[in-house]
């Protein structure tokens, strides 16, 4: 026999062994979907999650693990550069310092402001009350003189006192008459701006206490102004401590930590490298762990998310809690299909994700399999 026809042959030969055993599967059902239809088993499966620098990049200096290093929540993984960072905090720290120093100088400013106004207002009153008894006494004063002139010119007309004597009793009382006009006018410039109840007052009892002076009040104006400085200063403050604060969580960023248990899977960046923000720099397996089985609708419909399902491992017969965490329409391929009309699927297939907690001896890539009466108990 020749070569071709042994080699027609063989493929004669292939090709009914092929068309048989596909014949078979369809028959007997032991297809991959019929299978994971019938046997209600999946793969064990472990959530990866990549993890990154949030937001910031730099040269990496630290990597505190090895692949395949088993981690805990809040290990310290790796550490960027943060020379430039501790800089910009020292100057804002510095800035800080300096605002605090202003703000204290003013308020010390403010303090004393208010303290000398209060004093000169007391020795303004006290001038306002000896200024008042001036103004009494000048006018004491021209009254004896009127009536010393007085005297004088009767004494005068009667040929009693000489006519000089007469003229400096004249001469006198001008004097304390422009003292009396004198003092009141000093009088009058110290009461300048204050209201009618306030002269009244001083008038009546020389008491000058607690009267309204413009002076004073003005000047306790202008020492309130200041304080809308020491205001805009502590915003000003207020604004370096955001800032402040942000370069801090900037340099809390440098260092990543483990968001949760787990395994390293790769590790993508190595030391000295420069590592661009938000980029992966590992790849962490997690201890979130599931599995899916395909059940047909008859089953799906008995089954509710957050129930309790039991499997057993494969490997081991080790019987695993878990929980549904999610019921969804499996893809077209999985349903269940006979021959009929307008090829319509007998039954729709669903997938179920179930989670499982981490236990011992139970790894990814383990085949876990729910019995058919575990389902159909429901």
């Amino acid at each position: 026999m020749d070569l071709k026809k042994k080699t027609v042959i063989v493929g004669l030969i292939f090709f009914v062994l092929f068309f048989v055993g596909g014949i078979l599967l369809v028959l007997k059902g032991h297809d991959a979907v019929a299978l994971a239809i019938d046997k209600k088993a999946g793969i064990l499966t472990a959530e990866e999650v990549k993890l990154a620098f949030e937001n910031i990049g730099g040269r990496l200096v630290t990597k505190e693990i090895q692949e395949s290093q088993e981690v805990k929540k809040g290990d310290i993984l790796m550490v960027l550069d943060s020379t430039d960072v501790d800089l910009s905090i020292q100057r804002l720290q510095t800035q800080i310092n300096q605002m605090d120093a202003k703000i204290g100088q003013m308020n010390g400013s403010i303090a004393i402001g208010y303290a000398k106004t209060s004093t000169v207002e007391e020795q303004t009153y006290r001038q306002i009350e000896q200024q008042k008894a001036g103004v009494d006494s000048a006018k004491a004063t021209y009254d004896n003189q009127q009536l010393n002139y007085n005297r004088k010119k009767a004494l005068a007309d009667s040929g009693a006192v000489s006519p000089s004597e007469l003229d400096s009793a004249r001469a006198a009382l001008d004097v304390a008459s422009a003292n009396v006009s004198q003092q009141q006018h000093l009088l009058d410039k110290m009461l300048a701006g204050s209201n009618a109840g306030a002269k009244g007052q001083v008038l009546a009892s020389g008491d000058a206490s607690n009267i309204y002076l413009p002076e004073i009040d003005q000047q306790r104006q202008t020492i309130a102004n200041n304080e809308y400085s020491v205001q805009d200063l502590m915003q000003q403050k207020q604004n370096l401590l955001v800032a402040l604060k942000e370069l801090q969580v900037k340099k809390e960023r440098l260092t990543l930590r483990a968001p949760e248990d787990g395994k390293v899977l790769k590790i993508i960046a190595r030391e000295g490298e420069m590592v661009a923000p938000n980029a992966p720099v590992i790849l962490l397996e997690t201890k979130r762990q599931y599995y899916d089985i395909y059940v047909d609708e008859l089953v799906a419909s008995k089954l509710q998310v957050g129930d309790e399902i039991i499997g057993g491992v494969v490997a081991n017969t080790k019987e695993v809690k878990g929980a549904i965490r999610f019921i969804t329409a499996a893809p077209g391929f999985a349903d269940l299909k006979m021959s009929r009309e307008k090829g319509q699927a007998d039954l729709a297939a669903f997938q179920i994700r179930i989670y499982v907690e981490p236990s011992e001896g139970l790894l990814p890539g383990m085949t876990i399999e729910v019995k058919k009466d575990a389902l159909s108990k429901r």
